[in-house]
């Protein structure tokens, strides 16, 4: 019989002992893997934007299992409760796996642990749990991490070139768009998945790895909310012109560098390109 193995991680999803946890009971044999990422509300922004949410977490889902697929190893994944506890215990009652895997940060940085995580889950699921610890910041991750903040310019050829041109001076690199909602619009969340889809078919089309959300309509809030949800080495804020660009007549790029701790790129796109970009 197939062996089902229910695995519930967020932010320590590629990090390399939970990898190599994964690998090693696909060797055993027949063993099939079930991902389950908890949402995680962001701590900046006065609204919570649930379709921001869900997309963070579905982007840790879609990149984790491209990275097993490539391997060979047989998965599938899902978004959870915000309540990790509830996340498991949902996948457990629709479909009882045989082992459970939780992955964490090291105690002093975990949430999960200080809510006594591991121990419930078993006393509640009487199922085997393995507790892995990721240290990201010791270990890394196994390949370098960009977040792309852009809107109207999210498809200009000046991105993308750049962003290529990163790619190909690195190992394997991942690139995740923010595209923030603008405010006030009620189309702006359909408008802005419409940009993010079109700039993503242009980033695949061009071998490049991404993926991405829509965010909060401030770009400055977008961005710090994305760095609470993912570990990133780099930053690019793409922008139209000098005046043209209200980010830049908001001191976004300053902002942005001042509030950081990693490099923060700034490419300007010219509004020709943003705007006979497909889509945009």
């Amino acid at each position: 019989m197939v062996k089902e193995i229910l695995v519930v991680a967020n932010r320590t999803l590629g990090g390399a002992k939970l990898l190599e946890a994964v690998r090693a009971r696909a060797a055993t044999g027949e063993t099939r893997f079930r991902l389950v990422v908890p949402q995680s509300n962001p701590h900046s922004g006065l609204v919570i934007y649930e379709d921001t949410v869900r997309e963070s977490a579905q982007v840790r889902v879609d990149l984790a299992l491209s990275t097993v697929a490539a391997e060979g190893i047989e998965a599938t994944g899902e978004v959870g409760d915000s309540d990790p506890f509830l996340a498991t215990m949902d996948a457990v009652a629709e479909r009882r796996p045989d082992e459970i895997i939780i992955s964490t940060h090291p105690a002093i940085h975990s949430g999960w642990l200080r809510r006594d995580l591991i121990e419930r889950i078993e006393n509640a699921s009487g199922l085997p749990v393995e507790h892995i610890v990721v240290d990201l910041e010791q270990e890394g991750l196994p390949f370098q991490v960009t977040l792309v903040l852009a809107n109207k310019t999210s498809s200009g050829e000046e991105l993308i070139e750049h962003l290529k041109s990163k790619a190909a001076h690195s190992g394997q690199h991942l690139f995740i768009a923010v595209v923030p909602q603008v405010d006030g619009s009620g189309e702006a969340p359909r408008e802005a998945r419409a940009r993010l889809a079109t700039m993503l078919d242009r980033l695949h089309s061009a071998g490049l790895l991404g993926s991405g959300m829509t965010g909060d309509p401030d770009p400055y809030t977008a961005m710090m909310n994305a760095l609470e949800l993912f570990r990133a080495d780099d930053i690019v804020i793409s922008t139209l012109p000098g005046e043209r660009s209200g980010w830049m007549r908001s001191n976004l790029i300053e902002r942005v560098r001042g509030a950081v701790a990693v490099p923060v790129e700034h490419v300007v796109v010219d509004p020709q390109t943003a705007t006979t970009a497909p889509a945009v």
